[in-house]
């Protein structure tokens, strides 16, 4: 496979990209022209479905040298026009999904001798497409289908401004160096700080690397409530008529194409295919996790009043990660900003690195003139250890700047496919984090929720990057949208392993690797919380589920507090945490997946355990049957592939401490 030169981002303007998203989608027409064009009789895979491919690929190059700006541009102008582009490319796709002459192209081939006859790769191709077109109303009549039409491009629109206002809101906290009592001098070191008439105030924001410390360490309870409410409300104004909105509009399309609800018809191309049966999955786990949260609260509850010398002291939402902590340096010893000190980012990312180059057979090399989007960016190939074939690139961004993405994701810039000359086109990602930057004197130290962070997203880009899928449609990580997130799971288990760690850890400043006591007090750690994070994330998800039933109107509000008994913790009230709760768009009725896909993460990690050939064996195994297929099977096939037997949920429920 030939590499081909890297797209420079540096010479990306607002009107080039304008001009860039413009010529992808005279190129699509072009190439919807020419399939439409050609005679029935003579209709085959190459010039009838392989072109709807070429279609993909292209748009998904326009939305990654462009669209893709929009989370990370600093020029704010180049933000706005590449925000632009990618509403107009997801438009415009959403469109083609409309186009009759494209549909009955597509019909009339299947019923040819040649699509009877196709492989199963090419067999599920040219099912999914129909199946796309049957979804957007071609078994309807063209008003039903213009009306389906109309309200899908309106929910690309909605989409793209919640994100944005989500990305954009830039509430925090003044405080003065007394208010921060709790947290190292490292945390302060970071944080904006100006003069005020009392002495210096330092700004506390909601972006990740400061928001979580802050909830973990501030001995201040009110300063704790204040921030976690201020989450809360984040892009709330704005935010909350676009969900009604959108809400509705799924609503309505899902009932003009015959189905009961939104959630029922996100489900039927997902494994869990029905929404009772992700809701009876997220029962049972609630039934199964709430006795752990139980022992948590009272745990945590018993902390608070030791601490406050408040025997009637009552453990409150914002209490529980700092109450959480406090146990971990109470009862095993773990001080988190002190495991921090053995996990400088630069160490961490060679640790991680060596890792994965070893366990799938790969080499990561850096590129010097990335000519990325910022500086702070850095570019690596990666090419096959035996044969030393390029595989791919991916790129990481890892530090928080003003109106950049807010989260953590990996992002796909160019999907892998074979192209027309029977060359394979590679992959290339981005991987987008929020860790703290180094400052003057000190570099980055990565709290170990965030090493786990790195390992999960660093997944993603494998996933997308080692994809051997002939086609754009099933590269990567486009599979089915509850399995997506299970290869990553299952890395994440490596940032527990104690060979690993000690290949790559070392002090700050001493230089000596992660202690074997200090790892294995980690560990005994690892679940204290772990009954509350999972009620949480359960709550997440069965609100996104309700949010997604039948019903044209939804007082998202009282959704939202009639669920939340579910946490432990009641209901704070005037908050509006759905309004910056970005899954809804993108993950809509299909946030459980995160504990669906976990299920099967860990059973693949304990596949690594059970092999007598080792870790290296199965994951080249793990390559081949996970990463390379990408989306060409069901994410169920491929479980059971790998694992050579039926998933089973056992080595979930030992991991949560169950």
């Amino acid at each position: 496979m030939a590499q081909a030169p890297f797209f420079d981002f540096t010479s990306v303007t607002p009107e080039t990209a304008r001009a860039a998203g413009d010529a992808a989608i005279t190129e699509v027409e072009a190439t919807l022209d020419r399939l439409v064009a050609v005679p029935k009789a003579q209709r085959t895979f190459a010039n009838t479905v392989q072109p709807l491919d070429d279609v993909r690929a292209a748009l998904s190059l326009a939305g990654g040298r462009y669209g893709f700006l929009a989370n990370v541009a600093a020029d704010e102008a180049l933000r706005n026009e590449a925000r632009e582009v990618e509403q107009r490319l997801d438009t415009y796709s959403t469109t083609l999904g409309f186009r009759e002459d494209v549909f009955l192209a597509l019909r009339d081939y299947s019923q040819q001798p040649e699509a009877v006859a196709l492989g199963a790769i090419e067999a599920r191709y040219l099912a999914h497409v129909l199946r796309d077109f049957r979804r957007n109303g071609f078994a309807l009549g063209p008003t039903e289908r213009e009306q389906v039409q109309s309200m899908k491009e309106r929910l690309v629109a909605l989409s793209v401004d919640f994100r944005r206002n989500i990305d954009e809101a830039d509430d925090a906290l003044w405080l003065s160096r007394e208010d921060l009592i709790g947290l190292p001098v490292s945390y302060l070191e970071r944080l904006q700080r100006r003069e005020g008439a009392a002495g210096p105030q330092y700004r506390v924001s909601l972006e990740y690397p400061e928001y979580y410390p802050f909830m973990d360490a501030a001995e201040r309870e009110d300063l704790r409530r204040d921030l976690f409410l201020l989450n809360q409300n984040k892009a709330a104004a704005a935010n909350l008529p676009i969900l009604e909105e959108a809400l509705s509009l799924r609503d309505q399309i899902a009932n003009t194409l015959g189905y009961e609800s939104w959630a029922h018809y996100a489900m039927e191309t997902r494994m869990a295919e029905s929404p009772d049966r992700a809701t009876a999955f997220l029962v049972d786990l609630e039934a199964r996790v709430r006795v752990k949260a139980d022992a948590d609260i009272a745990a945590f509850t018993a902390s608070k009043r030791a601490h406050t010398g408040d025997a009637q002291a009552r453990l409150e939402i914002w209490d529980w990660r700092f109450y959480q902590q406090r146990v971990m340096r109470q009862r095993y010893a773990v001080d988190q900003f002190a495991v921090a000190e053995y996990f400088p980012l630069d160490a961490t990312l060679d640790g991680m690195f060596a890792l994965y180059q070893r366990l799938v057979g790969v080499r990561f090399e850096e590129v010097a003139e990335p000519r990325a989007w910022h500086p702070d960016v850095r570019l690596f190939n990666v090419t096959d250890t035996e044969s030393g074939e390029h595989l791919g690139a991916f790129y990481i961004d890892l530090h928080p700047r003003p109106d950049k993405y807010g989260h953590a994701a990996a992002f796909t810039l160019r999907p892998g496919r074979r192209v027309l000359s029977g060359s394979y086109e590679t992959g290339v990602s981005a991987m987008v984090a929020n860790f703290t930057k180094p400052g003057p004197t000190s570099p980055s130290l990565l709290r170990h929720s965030e090493v786990n962070t790195l390992f999960h997203e660093f997944g993603h880009i494998l996933h997308q990057v080692l994809t051997r899928s002939p086609y754009a449609r099933f590269s990567g990580t486009s599979v089915q949208r509850d399995f997506v997130e299970a290869p990553s799971q299952m890395l994440e288990h490596w940032v527990w392993d104690a060979e690993v760690l000690a290949g790559f850890t070392h002090h700050v400043t001493g230089g000596q690797p992660l202690p074997a006591d200090l790892l294995q007090r980690m560990i005994a750690a690892k679940n204290v919380g772990s009954g509350l994070h999972y009620l949480r994330q359960l709550y997440f998800a069965r609100l996104d589920l309700a949010y997604h039933q039948q019903g044209r109107s939804k007082d998202t509000d009282a959704i939202a507090r009639e669920l939340h008994p579910i946490t432990g913790f009641p209901f704070s009230e005037g908050t509006h945490f759905q309004a910056g709760f970005g899954h809804l768009f993108g993950y809509d009725a299909g946030y459980y997946g995160y504990l669906w896909s976990q299920v099967y993460g860990d059973d693949m990690a304990a596949r690594f355990a059970e092999d007598p050939a080792g870790d290296e064996a199965v994951g080249r195994h793990y390559r081949s049957i996970i990463l390379e297929a990408g989306g060409t099977q069901d994410g169920a096939d491929l479980l059971r592939a790998f694992l050579g037997r039926e998933p089973s949920m056992e080595p979930f429920f030992r991991e949560i401490g169950l």
